[in-house]
This record gives structure tokens, C-alpha cells and sequence, in this order.
């Protein structure tokens, strides 16, 4: 039973959490400009868990046949056949339900939005299939992170308000953010997706464009980041969080040259989760103190 679990865990890449379920948090500990309720945090985790673990179920469904025939991916677990169609779709039921309970437990706006999450997460996959525009659509599914940690606390939105647009800056910034370290991650992909006709950005623009997209989608981060502290008035310790984050997306750069994708595995996983970490700590840090 537990190893079933931990097939599960792994098909959907639970250890990845990591990467955004921090900017959930922070949205919560923006709009309480303090710390949330301890109810609020709890359903608010539980609805990212089940908001990521839908979605990436639903993209290694979607992307099945696609998978079976790229080298990189063949052995994942729905390809390689370790994991039913059926298990699939219960994951992904089970994933979506826990989703809008949390969101029905949270605030009616919560669970009024939920539906958007799934709709988006469908798109994706599909969408590289004919636009390199994909990335950002990517960016986007994680963006809605922060957003949802921010209305489960307010549970109202005012478009022509000012911490709605502190808000809308933190979706942006995500999305920015994960659309940036996508385009590298895609280089692994790149001649497997040249010769099937997927649209990333490496495979449509090249190398050297892709490198140069994405280092100006992570100075677009920054500069979001550096707007919401000036709308929301956070200090100095916000402010060296946000230093630490431009010296790690510059070492990420670092890391990846056209020609030489080797450490692309580090820059991906080990550097964003940094990235993430450091801003819930130091923006909590920043609020609370």
C-alpha cells in the first residue's frame, strides 16, 4: 500500500510543491498583513495540493502518447505502464474534489473561482501543441497560487482597489517567474520537439532567443516584486529577500549556456525552490516584524 502511495506521490511530483505552495502562503500573509488564521492556512494547502496534483495528472494524460515516445519521459509511470488510465483519473477526481472543498470551506468568491484552475490546467497541454505561448499559460496555472492564498483571506475583490493590483502583481510575478524557468527546462526537449511539431520556445525561436526570453521574463519578475513592495510599503527585510532572489535567477543563468544543458536539473529544481523558500520567509519575515 505504501509503496502504491509513494508511485502516486512521485506521478504527480509532490517533492515540486515546493516550488509555489510558498507564494499561496505569502499571498495569506499579504493580504492579513500579519499572520492568517491558522484555518485559513490549513485549507489554503490543502487547496494548492489538490489544485497541482489535478493539474499534473491531467497534463501526463493529456500528454500520454507523447511521452511514450520521448526518451526523457518513457519512464515515468503512466507511460511505462507502473499506472493505470483508471488510477489516473481517480487521482485526478480525488485531486479536483479536495480542491473545491477546501475552497468551499475557505469563502463563497474561493469556491465561485475554483473552476478556473481545472479549465486552465486542460488547456496547457494542449496549447503547446500549437503555440510557444504555452509557457506563460504554465506561469499562469501556478500564478493563480498566491491569488487564491490572497481571497482566501479577503474573500472579496475590488478590481479598481489598490491591494487587488498588489495582488494582480503577484500573479504576474509567478507567472513571469515560472515561464522563465520553463523555457530552460524545455531545452532537454528540444530536438524531441522539433521533430514532433511542439511549439515551445526553444524549438520555435532557438536557443540563444529562448536564453534571452527568459532572462527577460525573470527581470519582469523582479521588477513586479519591486512594485508590490512599493504598493504595499514592506521594508528591509522584504528588500534583501528580493536581493537574495535577483542573485539566484542570475546563478540560474548562469548555469545553462546553448550548448551545454547539463546542469539545467539544478538551475530547475534546486535554484526556484530557493527562489520560492526565500520569498515566503522574508516577506513573512518583512510582515510580521
Amino acid at each position: 500500500m505504501f509503496a502504491r502511495l509513494k508511485l502516486y506521490m512521485d506521478f504527480v511530483v509532490i517533492k515540486h510543491t515546493l516550488f509555489a505552495i510558498p507564494f499561496a502562503y505569502l499571498g495569506s500573509f499579504l493580504a492579513s498583513n500579519g499572520i492568517p488564521e491558522l484555518r485559513i492556512l490549513f485549507w489554503v494547502g490543502l487547496a494548492f495540493l489538490g489544485a497541482r496534483s489535478g493539474a499534473m495528472a491531467l497534463n501526463n494524460l493529456i500528454d500520454k502518447d507523447i511521452d511514450v515516445k520521448n526518451p526523457r519521459t518513457a519512464a515515468r509511470e503512466l507511460p511505462s505502464g507502473r499506472i493505470g488510465i483508471y488510477e489516473v483519473w481517480v487521482i485526478i477526481l480525488v485531486s479536483y474534489s479536495l480542491l473545491f472543498y477546501s475552497a468551499y470551506k475557505l469563502n463563497p468568491l474561493c469556491l465561485l473561482l475554483a473552476p478556473i484552475i481545472p479549465l486552465t490546467s486542460i488547456i496547457y497541454p494542449y496549447l503547446k501543441r500549437f503555440s510557444p505561448v504555452s509557457h506563460f499559460v504554465l506561469g499562469l496555472n501556478l500564478g493563480y497560487a498566491p491569488v487564491g492564498g490572497w481571497l482566501a483571506v479577503t474573500g472579496t475583490f475590488n478590481p479598481f482597489g489598490q491591494s487587488e493590483l498588489a495582488m494582480l502583481f503577484l500573479l504576474f510575478a509567478v507567472t513571469f517567474w515560472v515561464a522563465g524557468f520553463d523555457m530552460i527546462y524545455s531545452l532537454q526537449d528540444l530536438d524531441f520537439d522539433k521533430k514532433n511539431g511542439l511549439y515551445s520556445i526553444p524549438s520555435v525561436f532557438g536557443v540563444k532567443i529562448a536564453l534571452g526570453l527568459s532572462f527577460v521574463s525573470h527581470i519582469l519578475m523582479l521588477l513586479l516584486l519591486a512594485g508590490l513592495m512599493y504598493m504595499l510599503k514592506l521594508g528591509s527585510i522584504f528588500t534583501a529577500g528580493l536581493v537574495l532572489i535577483a542573485l539566484l535567477i542570475w546563478y540560474e543563468h548562469t548555469l545553462v549556456k546553448p550548448g551545454n544543458f547539463t546542469r539545467i536539473p539544478v538551475a530547475f529544481f534546486n535554484v526556484n525552490a530557493a527562489v520560492s523558500l526565500s520569498m515566503l520567509i522574508f516577506t513573512v519575515m518583512d510582515v510580521i516584524v
